[in-house]
């Protein structure tokens, strides 16, 4: 799997806030020096000066809107042409969109499954065949407890995290013999700024969450232990059983139920402002070539 973290490079995309921000830390805290990327670049140049602070670690900023397309190939090529060899990809970059399917724009549908789908495809067929030349590396491809069932209100992002679930086990079956591993992270509710991109503020406030620095904690045990996803925390677990055991049509109707848009509680209308989890508009090219911190 991973050869050693001690100054080794990851990439981590979404890495702004939230779990890839988590992520970021963690790593590095176990000496691992860092690719980070996401539109917000201040976010990123203030992350990057924390872990150095914290780390000692190095660190490439690499502000891209990974969902154009196209932009994950021209993010790779950077990295190759700055010699970073990747030995830990964190496919962690994704947006929601909540609201009444007559109300969302087809235009946003089609980024959000540029960035939930293609990029997480494109990135891991471009990284990962040489960690299997070397014999070694892994790649973390983060999901969602969504993946485990279809979900009303937000049907194409459930739909994509179940493609990145069923990806990423696909994918750990065909290299688990071959010094490399895949997993995928299926967490459920966390304390991030998704809820608040997707269109729905407040509903955190409503619901209990998990913190950042659990899911990614029991993400890098998992990937240490080989195993090809992990459901932190074990009520979401059982979730994930009882799906499996009552009829589709019940767990679709309480999906329904407990992922309503508080407009369509009131008067059956909801327009969600979807968003990805960074909010600062991109640049015309997808990376910025600028130096490294």
């Amino acid at each position: 799997m991973l050869d050693a973290y001690a100054d080794r490079w990851a990439l981590v995309t979404g890495a702004s806030s939230g779990i890839g921000a988590e992520f970021a830390r963690q790593l590095a805290a176990r000496g691992m020096h860092l690719a980070i990327t996401a539109r917000r670049e201040d976010r990123l140049e203030q992350l990057a000066r924390e872990l150095h602070t914290r780390h000692g670690a190095e660190l490439e900023i690499l502000p891209c809107d990974l969902s154009v397309a196209g932009a994950s190939k021209e993010l790779t090529s950077e990295l190759a042409r700055r010699g970073r060899q990747i030995e830990l990809l964190v496919n962690n970059a994704g947006f929601a969109i909540v609201g009444n399917v007559e109300e969302t724009s087809p235009e946003e549908v089609a980024r959000m499954i540029q960035l939930n789908i293609g990029t997480v495809a494109d990135l891991t067929c471009r990284v990962l065949p040489e960690m299997l030349e070397r014999r070694h590396g892994a790649v973390i491809n983060v999901s969602s407890l969504s993946a485990f069932q279809p979900v009303a209100w937000m049907g194409a992002y459930a739909a994509s995290k179940s493609w990145a679930l069923h990806f990423s086990e696909a994918l750990w079956a065909e290299v688990r013999d071959r010094g490399v591993t895949v997993l995928a992270v299926c967490p459920g509710v966390t304390q991030t700024e998704f809820f608040q991109a997707a269109g729905i503020p407040g509903w955190l406030d409503r619901h209990t969450a998990k913190s950042p620095q659990k899911v990614v904690k029991r993400a890098l045990r998992a990937m240490e232990k080989r195993r090809q996803y992990v459901v932190p925390g074990w009520k979401d677990y059982l979730m994930t059983i009882a799906v499996r055991l009552t009829t589709r049509r019940t767990a679709v109707n309480e999906s329904a139920r407990f992922f309503r848009p508080k407009k369509a509680e009131n008067n059956e209308s909801s327009k969600a402002e979807p968003s990805e989890s960074e909010s600062e508009p991109s640049d015309d090219s997808p990376v910025d070539r600028r130096a490294s911190a």
